[in-house]
């Protein structure tokens, strides 16, 4: 397995006695491993979990498609019979016809069943196959990155990798409709307090036992994208587009009826012919002045509608699962009567599937006749006069179940990681056997403690890619993933409500006429500020602080910002490479320490360790690495 080396990381921590290679230009990491293992016992077993399901679901689906041809040839079949009787018995034989086509409609049925059947399976394929290339660490690439919920000023969402490709909500979302994917994303922007977060820890450790529970879930509808768009069918809920008054619809309905009583008498006794003409002008009139309202109710609801048959099962699974964790029990009532908010749906689904049929080209003009589309948009309207208030509701439960379900794959797919002890006090953090969830399983892990009686502030210096911007992403994404009420890669992580401020990948903007030092120190500023309303309960995480200004600004500002986050209480690391800012931590005395990342450097190979050790770095590559690229170097 090659150790992860992105750009933007400086440095990603890899297997012990990794290396980087300088050939034509490129750095090419080499690690001297087999093929892919997990070590873990624990992670072992649930791969072979999911290998077993995977076979079982693949030998079911092979049985299906078996079904799906004898049962096409089956309909071929009956096709040909019908066309047999009608060629030898000509037309007083079409009353035979029925038979062939009683059984014909019978193996319809019978067969969109093996096909609903091997479509569920198909989705279950896919879900243990998503699920192995996370445990396998080769998941980078192939989940939802989430950049729509990427906010560029956000304190740490870009620093820390919260959306893109290879990001942590690639590695979390498996959630199945849009209002699960809001949630989520939103729980990795802010902070949730602790009582919340040891809440869904609760619920997060159940669900991560009920893996059944998750693979219904994952064959709800088409398992490839995101159903119900739930901003849209928010909207749709709280807007007015009233087609008529319930008299309106009740003489619509009357109208309808004596129209098509009419229209039967005509055809069988040939009398009332006047009354059926006169009626179906009424129709077309009363069609004509309802036509906009009814327009408005059908084009309001078309987008929103889609996939609520996958809505309506997913609350279903929520009514009808028998939960522990006190978290996941509030959700169940908050549904309010048992099966309403399901089956509510499933009526609107009903009804738009109604609504919809008027395209059918067979159906077109009886349904013009009846006025389908106008008494349908009148039931879908009164449904959510009735019923809309509560979509809201219930798609916000529907979000933070999906959520917290993401969350408990996330946790039964890595085993072997803890979850954090969350304390109240002054600012804090300790943590053993730390490391990176997005990195590959041989990525080296270190401890960590920052507040109490430990230094408040690490600074961390140490040569190019040695690991030092791994180490406080490492930081950063854990705390985040604690706070969300997530598991954490550590031996043990124990934590006050920090909340995170990071200046890690802030850049210029051309458009906003910002320079990259610019847009640092504003950064900077907010994190100042952070601290200040917190009283202190910031985690904050700077690399190479002020590097946009000569060396003698930089130290004097970066020492005045680290005495004043220090000050109000924050704890956090700065990460350089100019070892004069290395004397901060000796004029801040026991509130700061330094620590380092070294590497060797020998016969045109990098050799990095990833171990976090005290002091200053006495070591630095960068020369080196410019001469083996080719570039001429002359000491003076």
């Amino acid at each position: 397995m090659a150790v992860d080396y992105r750009p933007a990381n400086e440095g990603a921590a890899g297997a012990p006695g990794a290396t980087r290679r300088c050939r034509g230009g490129h750095w090419q990491p080499t690690v001297k491993r087999g093929k892919d293992v997990v070590t873990d016992a624990r992670r072992a077993g649930i791969e072979t979990e999911y290998d077993t399901r995977l076979a079982a679901r693949r030998a079911r689906q092979a049985a299906e498609e078996r079904r799906h041809a004898w049962f096409s040839y089956l309909r071929l079949a009956i096709a040909a019979a019908a066309v047999v009787i009608f060629w030898v018995g000509g037309l007083p034989a079409l009353a035979w016809q029925l038979v062939p086509l009683g059984a014909f409609t019978l193996t319809a049925l019978l067969h969109a069943r093996v096909l609903n059947a091997r479509d569920r399976t198909g989705s279950a394929i896919a879900f243990y196959e998503r699920g192995l290339t996370r445990i396998r660490d080769r998941w980078i690439g192939s989940g939802r990155t989430g950049e729509a919920f990427r906010q560029p000023d956000h304190l740490y969402a870009d620093d820390l990798d919260v959306f893109g490709r290879g990001s942590l909500y690639e590695l979390l979302a498996t959630t199945r409709t849009r209002a699960g994917e809001e949630t989520l994303a939103r729980w990795l922007l802010a902070p949730a307090p602790h009582d919340v977060a040891r809440r869904r820890q609760e619920a997060v450790r159940e669900l991560a036992t009920r893996l059944d529970l998750r693979e219904t879930v994952a064959v709800l509808g088409d398992s490839v994208t995101v159903a119900v768009d739930a901003p849209l069918l928010r909207s749709w809920a709280t807007s007015r587009t009233p087609v008529g008054t319930s008299s309106v619809r009740m003489a619509i309905a009357a109208l309808v009826a004596a129209t098509m009583a009419a229209l039967a008498l005509w055809w069988t006794t040939g009398a009332a012919s006047t009354l059926a003409a006169v009626l179906l002008v009424a129709q077309v009139v009363a069609g004509g002045l309802l036509r906009p309202r009814v327009t408005a109710v059908i084009e309001a609801v078309d987008e929103p509608a889609h996939d609520l048959d996958v809505l309506a099962g997913l609350l279903r699974v929520i009514e009808g699962a028998s939960f522990d964790s006190a978290h996941l029990r509030a959700l169940q009532r908050s549904l309010g009567d048992t099966q309403a908010a399901s089956g509510e749906i499933a009526k609107l689904s009903r009804l738009v599937a109604l609504l919809a049929s008027r395209r059918n080209v067979i159906f077109a003009v009886p349904a013009a006749l009846v006025m389908w589309a106008t008494q349908w948009a009148f039931a879908i309207d009164a449904w959510k006069r009735r019923a809309g208030v509560h979509i809201p509701q219930w798609l916000d439960v529907v979000g933070e179940f999906e959520a917290l379900l993401a969350l408990g794959g996330f946790a039964a797919e890595h085993p072997d990681f803890v979850y954090p002890d969350l304390i109240d006090g002054p600012a804090r953090l300790s943590a053993t056997g730390l490391a990176h969830v997005t990195l590959p399983a041989t990525a080296v892990p270190n401890d960590v403690t920052l507040g109490g009686t430990a230094p408040h502030l690490l600074v961390v210096s140490g040569s190019n890619m040695s690991g030092k911007t791994t180490w406080m992403r490492t930081i950063g994404v854990s705390v985040v993933l604690a706070r969300m009420g997530a598991p954490v890669r550590a031996h043990s992580l124990q934590l006050t409500p920090l909340s995170v401020g990071a200046a890690i990948r802030v850049t210029d903007s051309l458009t906003d006429g910002r320079s990259r030092f610019y847009a640092e120190i504003v950064r900077l500023k907010q994190i100042v500020d952070l601290a200040h309303a917190n009283q202190g309960a910031v985690l904050f995480l700077l690399d190479e602080i002020l590097s946009g200004t000569n060396s003698h600004d930089r130290r004097i500002g970066a020492e005045a910002i680290m005495t004043g986050l220090v000050g109000a209480g924050a704890v956090g690391l700065i990460t350089t490479h100019d070892l004069a800012l290395a004397g901060i931590a000796d004029r801040l005395g026991a509130t700061a320490a330094n620590a380092h990342f070294d590497d060797r450097f020998s016969e045109g190979t990098l050799h990095f360790d990833y171990r976090l050790k005290p002091g200053v770095v006495e070591t630095s590559n960068a020369l080196a690495l410019m001469r083996a690229i080719g570039i001429e170097v002359d000491e003076p």
